[in-house]
């Protein structure tokens, strides 16, 4: 999944980006709510992470303006105006939820995870294609009872496969929501990541190919097809 953060203390950002980064998270910064305001139009993001006090654009703005055209994006104030006035103007001019500073981690984790939930009809913790199954708290994924070893990376390219299960995406979709803006949408980074899951299953035992390359099209997560994985 792909988070934008709108962060103006630049050490705070760095220690949540660097947390988000090891629990698989693609991350994009931004340090004002211009800055943000940019970024979230030239790119797709699973929920954005916003502070309030921001330089240029405050937080309540950027949210305003996200809002006038989007209703959909997932929004977290995490903010010190800790006041429960401050924290019903935030709910109510849309944000999804309000974490006050000072925070715990795990908690703010688990926000975004709850949040991130809602996004897909799937709801649950634990997602099955078949005999196959996606822990998204440990963030773990499972055939029959054997673990699959999957790199941080891989695993974010399959958790967004479970998320779209029985539909097509796009290469450019995938690497929209799995890697950071700067990534080289032309490279074969993705390639090699769908062929090293594959390879991981195989050598799980698993005989279903559940993912597919539908040739021009993109990829698809399903779970009654038998057929032979390329």
């Amino acid at each position: 999944m792909k988070l934008l953060l709108v962060e103006d203390e630049e050490e705070l950002a760095s220690i949540i980006a660097k947390g988000l980064r090891k629990s698989g998270y693609a991350i994009d910064h931004a340090y004002d709510g211009e800055e943000a305001l940019y970024l979230y139009e030239v790119n797709e993001y699973d929920l954005i992470i916003l502070d309030v006090n921001l330089p240029k654009f405050d937080g309540l703005e950027v949210l305003n303006r996200i809002r006038n055209q989007d209703s959909f994006v997932k929004v977290l104030i995490l903010s010190a105006r800790s006041d429960v006035d401050d924290r019903v103007t935030g709910l109510d001019s849309g944000a999804n939820d309000y974490l006050v500073k000072p925070f715990d981690f795990k908690e703010l984790e688990a926000r975004i995870r709850m949040l991130l939930r809602r996004s897909f009809i799937q709801t649950a913790t634990v997602l099955a294609c078949g005999d196959l199954t996606l822990h998204t708290v440990s963030k773990t994924v499972y055939y029959h009872e054997s673990l699959l070893p999957l790199t941080k990376k891989e695993y974010a390219v399959l958790e967004y496969l479970f998320h779209n299960k029985n539909t097509v995406v796009s290469s450019e979709q995938i690497i929209e929501h799995v890697w950071d803006s700067e990534v080289d949408l032309f490279s074969n980074s993705l390639k090699y990541h769908i062929h090293s899951i594959k390879k991981k299953m195989y050598d799980s035992g698993y005989d279903v190919e559940y993912i597919k390359n539908i040739r021009g099209q993109g990829y698809i997560l399903m779970e009654d097809d038998h057929g032979t994985a390329e």
